[in-house]
């Protein structure tokens, strides 16, 4: 049985993530709502912080580049005519059309709906690899970022009093699972900001001339992927470019090659290598959100299916985005030989389904707002088609691959051209970034830990609410 408005005069739009599919799609419904002078309609965004979490920076957190609040942008302050309510949804009753959330406090609530958008993102992929989910450190949210920037400062440090070569050696190998936008990123910037710490524990103290003692062992870092290059889903040209400026920094680049198990002292590889290190960092990718496969509706490769208009069959009232949703991508038709290239697939309608991308996810929340206002009776639904405008992927220093408008660019140019993209598809926190990477430019990055967060506060496992409120076994510092 249906259930009965919550008031009935107004009607509600729940939003469920505020990640770039969520924070776009309430950003565009309340900003065409506002200006068809539309007031019987209520716009609440579920999420479990009250910001919005600029990923593509994350790395730059880890390196000691920019402070954690300049990736994270206010929802408050950016969304003013959207109600935040702070929770995960965990139960969606498609029927009595309520979302059942935990929130802040733990307390189970829910929420009716009259429309419903859910652009509940990705987690972590683990993959049956033994130790991984005991030994690795992800890398999906601030905390991880503070948290490996914490572990790298302290194992340098530690191995600067390492009396053991092995031990020393231990810590200052630092091993990245995945060779994809974050993994290829945390690899540059990380090894920039090791040497650095290295540099700067050597360099002569001005006030006696003395010198502090830098570890024996210089910085060594690995990037392991199974695939064949580098950024595997992305042109070939960038992908040679980013391997290039890896190798050129000293970073091990290893395709073909990945990991069999992890323990307290270090990795073993498929390939039957050892790797002593204190240091595994987890970036093979992402799933959605498991909330999607509890809906019981159906999926493709766990994402929600959708029509191009990105509402649910058979519930028009749902609407799904981002990397939660299985959108076709009407620009890509399927081959005729059923080729579906590195990264789309059948979506069932003859196309291959848009990528789990920022890009996308951007775009995907700006339509699926404006076909939810059309459904409401503003303005008409149009379906999503996406046409690249190309992609970055940032080095550290001046260095960074990209390709805008299909063009590729490598070099100090295209690390322009880096920045200037992230600052214009940042929502908020522009000159503060800007502010930061000039003075990362003129002045030495402070090395010190902030003790913010412990190992056990971040698991790699980020889709067990369980697993995140258990203290579990450290790795080993």
């Amino acid at each position: 049985m249906a259930r009965k408005p919550h008031q009935d005069s107004v009607r509600r739009v729940v939003i469920a993530g505020g990640g770039f599919a969520g924070h776009r799609a309430a950003r565009t419904l309340s900003r065409m709502l506002a200006r068809e002078r539309v007031e019987r309609v209520e716009i609440v965004l579920l999420n479990p912080t009250d910001y919005f979490l600029y990923l593509p920076l994350l790395p730059q957190v880890s390196a000691g580049i920019l402070e954690p609040r300049r990736v994270t942008v206010s929802l408050v302050h950016t969304l003013p005519r959207v109600r935040l309510v702070l929770g995960e949804a965990t139960h969606v009753d498609l029927p009595g059309r309520r979302v059942h959330y935990t929130d802040a406090e733990g307390r189970r609530e829910e929420l009716t709906y009259d429309r419903l958008v859910l652009a509940v993102g990705s987690v972590n992929k683990l993959l049956p690899v033994p130790g991984v989910s005991e030994y690795a450190h992800g890398f999906r949210g601030l905390p991880e970022a503070l948290y490996l920037r914490d572990h790298i400062i302290r194992q340098t440090e530690l191995a600067a009093s390492a009396g053991d070569p092995g031990e020393c050696a231990a810590q200052c190998t630092f091993v990245v699972v995945g060779a994809g936008y974050t993994g290829t990123e945390v690899a540059a910037q990380g090894k920039l900001f090791t040497d650095a710490l290295h540099a700067q524990m050597a360099r002569p103290a001005a006030s006696h001339g003395t010198v502090w003692r830098s570890p024996a062992t210089r910085p060594r870092w690995l990037l392991l992927d199974v695939a064949p290059r580098v950024l595997p889903g992305l042109d070939r040209r960038l992908s040679e470019t980013a391997d290039r400026v890896l190798r050129s920094r000293g970073v091990e680049v290893r395709t073909g090659t990945s990991v069999k198990e992890a323990t307290p002292d270090g990795v073993l590889l498929d390939d039957g290598e050892f790797v002593a290190t204190r240091t595994l960092v987890w970036c093979v990718g992402v799933r959605p959100d498991p909330l999607v496969a509890e809906l019981g509706l159906p999926v493709e490769r766990g994402r929600l299916r959708v029509t191009p208009r990105l509402d649910v069959p058979g519930h028009p009232e749902v609407f799904a985005c981002g990397d939660a949703a299985a959108v076709p991508d009407l620009t890509r038709p399927l081959a005729a030989n059923g080729d579906h290239g590195d990264q789309g697939h059948d979506g069932g309608d003859g196309f291959e389904l848009t990528p789990m991308t920022a890009q996308h996810a951007t775009r995907q929340g700006d339509v699926a707002a404006r076909n939810v206002a059309a459904s409401l009776g503003h303005g008409e639904a149009r379906p999503y088609r996406h046409h690249d405008l190309g992609f970055a992927v940032d080095l550290g220093g001046v260095q960074a691959a990209a390709n805008p408008l299909g063009v590729p660019l490598s070099g100090p140019l295209a690390g322009a051209v880096t920045r200037g993209y992230h600052l214009a598809a940042m929502p908020g926190n522009r000159v503060r970034v800007a502010a930061d990477w000039l003075l990362d430019a003129a002045l030495p990055r402070q090395a010190v830990q902030l003790g913010l967060v412990r190992s056990w506060s971040v698991p790699l496992d980020t889709a067990s609410p369980e697993l995140a409120r258990t203290p579990g076994p450290a790795p080993k510092e």
